[in-house]
This record gives structure tokens, sequence and C-alpha cells, in this order.
């Protein structure tokens, strides 16, 4: 077979896991799917998604498993940060010709910039904001709901919610949004704070596309959540174009119903993306085969 190196480039986070195998010129050869990847579900759990994706990318491409030892392979992971996380996936076994790893945020970001100075604000469940000037690494916020993730969908739920119960008290206006939030739970709010108890991020951000679609129907409470959230990443943009990053993409589900609510100021300098984390990945793979050239 043609002995070129090929490149792998894995996006493992918390809902799926992404493969996508590229030759030397770009060429995308194969791709493959698995379920999630993130370190908190285990590092055994996380590998075997990693490898289910990257097999499937492998079968696809044509490659066999006495390939993989010309493959290069560049794995962006969710809670790659978390203690222990990454020595214990460097200790995998595999046979790949090298595996480099960095965390999901950091991959999105070089494939956003193609691996240039930039930066990117994700704003989904979460939000963080997140960049690359040189040498420095750029976070700003991402510290995890409540306590931050200011402008993600679960800020969102989170504030609608508590408006819909001071709806309910008569200390503000009932709004449509609102009046649907408190059916859900009967009208009653003893019933939101049993829900409270055992709510996660992703159960607040679910109220999420009912607060867009009444704020585009001129909701004065839901546009008020979504002018806070919007103003909340304008606030991520700034910092980080503070910091010296020459650009942002904004990434994530919200980014494009969110972007028309940015300040005019952050929407003329936010610029579309190049590519995703698999992207970011396969260029690490790339720089590391190229370091071991030289």
């Amino acid at each position: 077979m043609n002995k070129d190196p090929f490149f792998l480039g894995v996006d493992g986070g918390g809902t799926g896991c992404r493969a996508r195998i590229e030759d030397a010129a770009g060429q995308v050869l194969g791709q493959g799917l698995a379920g999630p990847a993130a370190t908190r579900l285990g590092i055994e759990k996380a590998w075997a998604a990693i490898m289910t994706a990257s097999s499937g990318a492998l079968d696809e491409a044509g490659l066999e498993q006495q390939d993989l030892k010309h493959i290069w392979a560049g794995m962006a992971l969710a809670g790659l940060g978390r203690k222990g996380a990454l020595d214990a996936l460097s200790n995998c076994p595999h046979d790949f010709a090298e595996v480099v790893f960095v965390n999901d945020g950091m991959g999105a970001c070089l494939g956003a910039h193609s691996g240039q100075d930039g930066a990117i604000v994700i704003a989904g469940t979460g939000s963080v904001g997140i960049g690359i000037v040189g040498i420095q690494e750029l976070r700003v916020g991402g510290y995890g709901f409540p306590i931050s993730d200011e402008g993600s969908g679960a800020f969102l739920g989170l504030n609608t919610v508590r408006a819909a119960l001071r709806a309910h008290d008569g200390r503000e206006e009932k709004t449509a949004l609102l009046a649907e939030v408190m059916k859900k739970f009967s009208d009653d709010p003893m019933e939101v704070v049993k829900w409270m108890d055992q709510a996660s991020a992703t159960d607040y951000a679910a109220f999420a596309s009912a607060v867009l679609r009444h704020a585009e129907q001129g909701d004065p409470a839901a546009r008020q959540t979504v002018q806070a959230a919007a103003g909340e990443i304008d606030t991520l943009v700034r910092a980080l174009l503070a910091q010296g990053a020459p650009r942002v993409s904004l990434l994530g589900g919200l980014a494009s119903p969110l972007e028309p609510w940015l300040a005019l100021d952050v929407r003329r300098r936010l610029k579309p993306a190049d590519g995703d984390a698999v992207s970011g990945a396969i260029l690490l793979a790339r720089r590391s085969a190229q370091k071991l050239k030289k």
C-alpha cells in the first residue's frame, strides 16, 4: 500500500464522538461516529468510543488495522483537563504512528482559524471563550453552571424560570412566555422547586428554544432575557479581543440565533469558522508528523 502518512482527527464530546481520516493532500478518505467520549464517563469508555469512531473512519477509507502505523492521530476531547485524564489516555495501547491530545475547546479554536491566532466563543448548553495568541492560551468564563456559563442555553433557562416565578407572584408582568413556563409545572411553584432539586444545565437549556421563539414574537420578558444573554456573549468576545485575539468565531447551537442580538461592534469582529474540532485535531496530527521529520 501507499506508505504516505494519513491523518486522523477525533472530536470526542459528551454527546458523541466523530472521527475523520485525510491523506497528505487533505482529501477526506473516511469518517466514523460513536457514542460519547468525554473523560467524565471514564477513560475506558472514552477510549472505546474513540476507537469505535476511528474504526468506522478506517473502514470507510478502505484501510486496515495494519495501516495504523502510517496514521498520525490528533484527538480533541471533552474533559481532558480532569486530573489524571491525559496521563491515563496517553497510556492507552494503540498502533498509531503517534497520538496527540488536546481539549475539545482548543481543538475547535485551532480548526476555526486553521491553526492561526484567534479565538472562539462557544454558546450552547454552556458557554466559554477560548483563544490562542502566539504561545499563550486564553480562557474566559466557562467555569460551569450555575456559577458561570453566562449567555448559554442554561443561562436563558435559569433566568426564564426565575422570571416565571416572579410573574406568578405578581412581582412582574406575566407574559406569554412566562405563562407557558409555569404551565409546564401546573402553575405550581412547588413543582418548580421539586424540579429544581434534580435539574441539570441541560434541563434548564431545554427552555432556550421557547425563549428565542417568544423573543422573535416580541414577548418583553423573552426579549429581556435574550438581550441579557447576548450582552454576556458580547462581554466574552470583547474580553478575548482585549487580550490580543485578532479574530473571534462564534460557535455552538446558540451561535446563529444569538448573533443578531449581539452589539454591532462585536458582530463586526466575528468571522466564520474555517473548520471544526476534527479539523483542529487533524492539524495537530499534521504538526506532530512534521516535528518528527525535523
